[in-house]
């Protein structure tokens, strides 16, 4: 069984031009199998803002109302994805921009009011794997932007880390899955003021121990449910940390493990 490795970049990388150029680069070069994800970065809230679209934050989440969702298919499906396409060609990695409307890949359901209404956001319902396999079994990288689709027409806009983490599992009966977050920050950190504090090893037990004491809280809690998600449905590795790590695996970063 090959090992695939999937990929997500965040804002860091995407919206740093020389950062996103290097990065493409040396993903280029990694063999086997391999799914890159992206993030929007900050393009599309200036973008909005630019067209006077009014942008609506709730604790750091993104609220997309129609018009939202106009710019960030836009930018995330367009402007992104195929810019990072067209560099991954320039480096001799075949590539093709997927958004889960394409080949039906990825299906979601527009998340239910509770309390908040995020409007037209996904939660991920299924990964159909099988153009997926295929592209992959001929060398050719897929690059996904975070919008899915519910199989009615409608576009949604979809968490990033989630669609990575829910590609690995998917794929996972076809591969040996292992997924990369790629961040800011070497890791996750034992003391945020500290970058070199990493914790390099998070297992199911020590995580309830660092949630009840408040090392980590806040946004690193979502990106380690899917992490945790992931490595119970049969991904076999997941890590966290600035994107040298998958060029050198001794570079400092966190592992995740059951």
């Amino acid at each position: 069984m090959k090992t695939l490795k999937i990929i997500k970049i965040g804002g860091n990388i995407i919206d740093n031009d020389d950062a996103l150029q290097e990065f493409l680069n040396a993903f280029a070069r990694i063999t086997g199998p391999k799914i890159l994800v992206h993030g929007g970065g900050k393009l599309a809230t200036r973008l909005a803002q630019k067209m006077k679209v009014e942008v609506n934050m709730i604790d750091g989440r993104r609220v997309t109302d129609a018009g939202t969702l106009d710019i960030i298919t836009m930018v995330y499906a367009g402007k992104i994805n195929k810019n990072v396409v067209a560099q991954l060609q320039a480096n001799n990695c075949n590539a093709i921009g997927f958004s889960g409307a394409d080949g039906n890949t990825i299906v979601s359901n527009k998340r239910l009011v509770k309390n908040i209404d995020y409007g037209f956001v996904g939660d991920v319902k299924e990964v159909n794997t099988e153009i997926l396999v295929l592209l992959l079994n001929n060398a050719i990288t897929p690059v996904f932007c975070a919008i899915t689709h519910d199989e009615n027409g409608q576009l949604l806009n979809t968490n990033a880390d989630t669609i990575a983490s829910e590609l690995a599992i998917g794929l996972s009966t076809v591969f040996k899955t292992e997924l990369y977050y790629c961040f800011e920050k070497n890791g996750v950190l034992e003391h945020v003021e500290d970058d070199d504090s990493v914790i390099e090893n998070i297992n199911t037990a020590t995580y309830k121990t660092l949630v009840e004491n408040k090392v980590i809280f806040e946004g690193m809690l979502p990106k380690l449910n899917n992490c945790f998600h992931a490595i119970h449905h049969h991904v076999q590795k997941v890590c966290i940390g600035k994107s040298d790590m998958l060029f050198n695996a001794k570079n400092k970063h966190t592992t995740i493990t059951k």
